[in-house]
């Protein structure tokens, strides 16, 4: 029978070696550990929404129904595998500070950035950050990405709209705007109204990888307000998304009204159905 990793890093005789090595596994038990709860308290949630009571419930799993009880109301939020599961990455894109040539992240950007990472803390997730540079290179084949970034500012991210089936962007002479095929209706900013008003249109979905091997979550307003709805209506909404559409790829046009003022989103809903790529 083969060493258990416990019994492998115990033999490292490095005593740097086996810090290293027992704190990578440490970090790896932690997170098995929040996705088995997680997965343990879907579970329950799948069970009782079919018909099945607490009571039922315990004494098919050998469980007593005040476990099945504590389960059910500890434990990261099933819905939190809409972002992800173990460890995310948030990506905002890079910017040329004109004054002084050097790459930076817009404020709204970081804005967005910073609470979709905070909103994925909330469901246990690990989460790191990275950017799409400033000539606008992103790696897209990578598990767990979070992405808040247009056509406009990448060729990679471009590409990868392009792919969906129901969404697209597109631009006339007043500026960017996203189209529903289905439906063949155009969903603009208020920026591009007479007279304007303080709205926008944004994307989200689940989009492929460009090696085929997964898929990722992009974000994107036709201005940063349209990105920080996205992520208000997620902080509110993502248990009914998850209901919808799970960890399949879909994509829809969310609609925000926005403080003139501060920029910050007062309302963010659904502009369009939540279109399941695979039923497109």
């Amino acid at each position: 029978m083969p060493p258990s990793d416990l019994e492998r890093i115990a033999a490292i005789d490095d005593p740097y070696l086996l810090l290293r090595a027992a704190t990578e596994r440490l970090n790896a038990a932690q997170q098995e550990v929040t996705e088995l709860a997680r997965l343990r308290r879907r579970v329950i949630q799948e069970l009782h929404a079919q018909g099945m009571s607490y009571a039922q419930i315990a004494e098919k799993a050998g469980l007593s129904r005040g476990r099945i009880h504590q389960i059910r109301h500890t434990g990261p939020a099933p819905e939190g595998a809409f972002l992800g599961v173990g460890s995310v990455t948030v990506i905002t894109p890079l910017r040329q500070d004109p004054a002084t040539g050097r790459s930076v992240v817009a404020l709204d950007d970081m804005r967005a950035g910073k609470r979709l990472e905070d909103l994925a803390r909330t469901f246990g997730l690990n989460v790191g950050t990275d950017n799409v540079t400033v000539d606008g290179h992103v790696d897209l084949n990578r598990p767990g990405l979070l992405v808040i970034c247009g056509p406009r500012m990448s060729d990679a991210m471009r590409q990868a709209y392009d792919s969906d089936p129901a969404i697209r962007w597109d631009r006339d002479d007043k500026g960017w705007l996203l189209r529903d095929t289905r439906t063949g209706q155009v969903h603009r900013s208020g920026s591009q109204l007479d007279p304007q008003q303080p709205t926008d249109s944004a994307f989200l979905g689940r989009l492929p990888r460009p090696d085929g091997k997964g898929s990722f979550l992009a974000i994107a307003g036709i201005h940063p307000n349209g990105s920080l709805g996205v992520i208000h209506l997620l902080a509110n909404e993502i248990a009914t998304l998850w209901g919808q559409v799970g960890d399949q790829r879909f994509s829809c046009v969310v609609s925000v009204e926005y403080e003139p003022q501060s920029g910050e989103p007062v309302r963010a809903e659904l502009a369009s159905p939540l279109y399941r790529h695979e039923d497109t």
